[in-house]
């Protein structure tokens, strides 16, 4: 999904930007489960939507690459969970992989992205969203 946002907005590289849109759009409830009641999920994506730059639309065949802080979202995905001692990568770690930038800019000194100011405003925390994960897969 993430591809098809590129794709929509014209950009050379996939960004943390596009990761969210992508979350937004494959898997809304898992989102609605962290942020508070009274924001809807098209306010986020409008929120995104419309900090971005908008470049004329290409081919979703193209080849677009990762930026590196994109990767290192999904490197941050991937850590989150072993950390959750889970076996699979999916769209809760993805979140908070695009959470644990705040984290990791501080100490590298990186401008804060789209994504991460967005969330931020809309009271997305890393520990608040780990801890209601954790909390959830001990209830199954």
């Amino acid at each position: 999904m993430a591809r098809y946002e590129v794709s929509e907005f014209g950009a050379s590289s996939i960004e943390p930007e596009h990761l969210l849109l992508g979350l937004l759009r494959e898997d809304i409830s898992l989102v609605t489960r962290f942020i508070p009641a009274n924001v809807p999920v098209e306010m986020i994506r409008g929120q995104v939507e419309s900090r971005m730059p908008k470049r004329e639309r290409i081919p979703t065949s193209v080849e677009i690459p990762l930026s590196q802080t994109s990767k290192d979202v999904l490197k941050y995905a991937h850590e989150e969970s072993e950390n959750l001692k889970h076996r699979h990568i999916g769209t809760e770690h993805l979140l908070l992989g695009l959470l644990h930038q705040k984290k990791s800019r501080r100490f590298l000194r990186k401008k804060e992205s789209v994504a991460e100011k967005v969330m931020r405003e809309n009271g997305l925390e890393l520990a608040q969203v780990r801890q209601q994960i954790k909390s959830d897969v001990e209830k199954k």
